[in-house]
C-alpha cells in the first residue's frame, strides 16, 4: 500500500481520448483503462485531490505539431476522426483541470508545472495511454522537475505487452514507484 497525502498529490491521466482509447492496445484494452481511470478519479475527487486530464490535440492544419525528421511517424489507419482529440465520455468533471499538449509529454509547452506548484502538489500519480510514450514522457519530465512520481500499472496500456513490461519493470522504477490502483491510499 502506498499512502499519499491528498492535499499534496494530483492524479494526472494521459490521452484518455476518443481517438486513442479505441486503438488496439496491450496488455489492457482501452475500455478497461477508462473504467479503471473513472474509479480512480472518483477516489481522488472524494479525497479532495486534484484530477488533471491531459489530451493531445492539434490545429486542423497540424501547424502546431512537432515537425521533426523521424524514422517512424504515427498516423492512425484512415487518419484522424473529427472527435479523436475529445476526452472519452463520462471521464471529466467540472472541477478537473484540463491540459492540452502538442507532443508526447504533458509538461513541455503547457502550464502543467505551474498548476501543480500553485496547488502545492509534490506527488503526481500517472496513468493513461500509451505507457511508453505519453505516460513515460510525462513521468520523466515530472521526475526532472522534482516531483515524486507514482505510476499506476493497471491504469495504463500501450501497443504490445513487451513495451508495457519494459516500461514498468525497467524504466518506471528509476523514475518513481510502480503500483496498482487498489494499492493507493489517500490521507487527508
Amino acid at each position: 500500500m502506498i499512502s499519499l497525502q491528498a492535499t499534496k498529490t494530483a492524479l494526472v491521466l494521459i490521452d484518455l481520448q476518443k481517438g486513442i482509447t479505441g486503438l488496439p492496445l496491450a496488455p489492457t484494452p482501452g475500455a478497461l483503462i477508462v473504467e479503471r481511470s473513472k474509479e480512480l478519479t472518483a477516489r481522488f475527487r472524494t479525497a479532495g485531490a486534484p484530477v488533471i486530464l491531459v489530451n493531445v490535440a492539434f490545429a486542423l492544419d497540424f501547424a502546431d505539431a512537432v515537425h521533426t525528421v523521424v524514422d517512424r511517424s504515427f498516423s492512425p489507419p484512415g487518419g484522424f476522426a473529427p472527435d479523436w482529440m475529445e476526452l472519452v465520455d463520462g471521464l471529466a468533471e467540472p472541477t478537473d483541470l484540463r491540459i492540452t499538449k502538442r507532443q508526447w509529454g504533458a509538461f513541455y509547452g503547457t502550464d502543467l508545472d505551474l498548476q501543480l506548484r500553485r496547488r502545492g502538489i509534490t506527488t503526481i500519480v500517472v496513468g493513461g495511454i500509451a505507457t511508453n510514450l505519453g505516460v513515460e514522457s510525462t513521468a520523466r519530465a515530472a521526475h526532472e522537475h522534482g516531483y515524486n512520481v507514482v505510476l499506476v500499472e493497471d491504469v495504463m496500456s500501450t501497443f504490445t505487452e513487451e513495451m508495457q513490461r519494459f516500461a514498468c519493470e525497467e524504466i518506471f522504477p528509476r523514475l518513481g514507484r510502480v503500483t496498482t490502483s487498489d494499492a493507493i491510499g489517500l490521507d487527508a
